[in-house]
């Protein structure tokens, strides 16, 4: 990270696109002008709204610190211990990113009925979320230097301290990424939290919004649920701190080399392994083939469910390819660059990520109607609300991917002659792609699990298969719902295998 004044048109092209990511929140804003001090200090005050901020970061710090050991031991293993079948392992521990958080809770609620609160909320937020941190860890890993670990195992320390003190650093920021999604796909979950009834702030809001008298206390809480994600970014900037590590010496590090094991620490690895993939996925599929050997009164339409699966991919794909348009100036700025300025910018970019669903709806269609009528309940203002609520996960693979590549590689090509734009054309993006399509992909794959924004938003007859499992379940069709979720686990999929490729890309095994 560099500390010089970034380009104008960088900064330009990143802060266009935070003012975009922001748009809910000068939304809320105006909304809150509106409401009056009164109703704020009422809000505020009452006993409740402490009750939902201590649930919503009680559960929030759970999760972050059970995907945080999880992930890091998941990558560590994959990085360093010798496994059949080495790649369907990474696979495998990827596919908890296909499961929607309702559709898991819906499993674990048939298993165990009446299940419900903040253990069950925990435990299936964090088999799903667990991903979020083993892919960056385990990229990191692949291209962590080793060299640094046996420097420090020369010089007398154990094995797990020369790891500790020689790689660890290495991957802090990758962990640090992961976390940091973690945190606010937790603090913005509904359907997981509405299923096993734990109160916090996105089910209150949700049902404030339901009700035509409650829409001023949802403005508050969706303000507060806002503040609190700004500061989990605050959080973990200053966490990763300033200190990037990078080689400085001569030649190519030497990469980490897998090794065999004994074969009862190999068991204790696969456990670890599994334990993830079980929870948010073998549970909740076998709990959906029950429902279907049941049977159901309402027949499946073979037509319907591939016109709601050909409309997820596309709108999915289409707010995917607008968040990286969004997301890599921002990534780049925060990734090359320090100050006041940039944080204020990347900070921006994150804005949307903790809202409800609902609120960013809400606020789409507010601008779309007052702004360009003709795009309303139409599919760009779905695929950009996508864009908004799920910008953080492409910046934050940009950010990552382009803060790895070492500045002075670039600054080699411009001494051979090649202009600012040339050489970062030539040397940073063919290192970073990887990475930042990997951050496309996995707000794809967010997309298309998105629901409360689906339902409001969506055009007048189009359906995705998130809002047709809602729409079944809500009506007690459960053997029907099933079909959809199934399908959703299978479309999902595919973008959860191709993001546990770039750990294994550099060649086939």
């Amino acid at each position: 990270m560099t500390s010089t004044r970034p380009p104008l048109p960088l900064l330009i092209a990143a802060a266009a696109g935070a003012l975009v990511a922001s748009v809910p929140l000068v939304y809320l804003l105006v909304r809150a002008g509106e409401i009056g001090l009164d109703t704020f200090a009422d809000v505020l005050v009452r006993p409740r709204t402490a009750e939902l901020l201590v649930s919503s970061l009680g559960l929030a710090l759970a999760v972050c610190a059970t995907t945080l050991v999880l992930g890091v031991a998941s990558a560590w293993i994959l990085a360093t211990v010798r496994l059949p079948g080495h790649r369907w392992w990474w696979v495998l521990t990827a596919l908890p990113l296909a499961v929607p958080s309702y559709v898991a809770a819906f499993g674990w609620l048939s298993t165990v009925p009446g299940w419900s609160g903040f253990v069950p909320a925990w435990f299936v937020l964090s088999a799903v979320c667990v991903p979020y941190v083993a892919l960056p860890v385990g990229a990191a890993l692949r291209r962590a230097d080793a060299d640094l670990a046996l420097v420090a195992r020369s010089l007398g320390r154990g094995r797990w301290a020369s790891w500790r003190t020689g790689v660890l650093p290495q991957v802090t920021p990758a962990a640090g990424a992961g976390t940091l999604l973690v945190a606010l796909y937790v603090l913005s979950d509904f359907g997981a939290v509405a299923l096993l009834r734990f109160p916090v702030f996105t089910f209150a809001i949700q049902r404030q919004y339901g009700s035509f008298v409650g829409r001023d206390n949802a403005v508050v809480l969706a303000l507060v649920l806002v503040a609190l994600a700004l500061a989990v970014v605050g959080l973990e900037r200053w966490v990763r701190g300033r200190g990037e590590r990078r080689r400085i010496g001569s030649g190519t590090g030497r990469p980490l080399s897998p090794v065999a094991v004994a074969p009862v620490p190999t068991l204790s690895c696969v456990a670890v392994l599994l334990l993830a993939p079980v929870v948010a996925i073998g549970v909740p599929v076998v709990a959906l083939f029950r429902r279907l050997a049941q049977g159901t009164a309402r027949a499946l339409d073979p037509a319907d469910l591939l016109d709601a699966t050909v409309s997820t991919m596309t709108v999915a794909a289409g707010g995917a390819a607008l968040a990286l348009v969004l997301a890599v100036p921002i990534g780049v700025l925060a990734a090359r660059h320090r100050g006041v300025v940039v944080d204020a910018v990347e900070a921006g970019g994150f804005s949307g990520h903790a809202l409800p669903g609902i609120v960013v709806a809400l606020s789409l269609v507010y601008l779309s109607l007052r702004v360009v009528p003709s795009l309303y309940q139409g599919m760009i203002v779905l695929m950009f609300a996508y864009a908004v609520l799920f910008l953080p996960k492409a910046i934050g693979a940009t950010r990552t991917s382009v803060g790895q590549v070492p500045p002075a590689l670039t600054e080699v090509a411009r001494s051979l002659g090649r202009p600012p734009v040339a050489a970062h054309r030539a040397v940073t993006w063919p290192l970073a792609t990887p990475g930042i399509a990997a951050g496309g992909l996995l707000v794809m794959l967010t997309a298309m699990k998105e629901l409360p924004a689906t339902l409001l938003l969506r055009p007048t007859g189009t359906d995705t298969l998130a809002t047709e499992i809602w729409s079944r379940t809500s009506s007690a069709a459960y053997g029907a719902a099933s079909w959809y979720a199934l399908a959703l686990l299978l479309v999902a999929a595919v973008p959860a295998f191709w993001l546990s490729r770039p750990v294994t890309w550099d060649g086939p095994r």
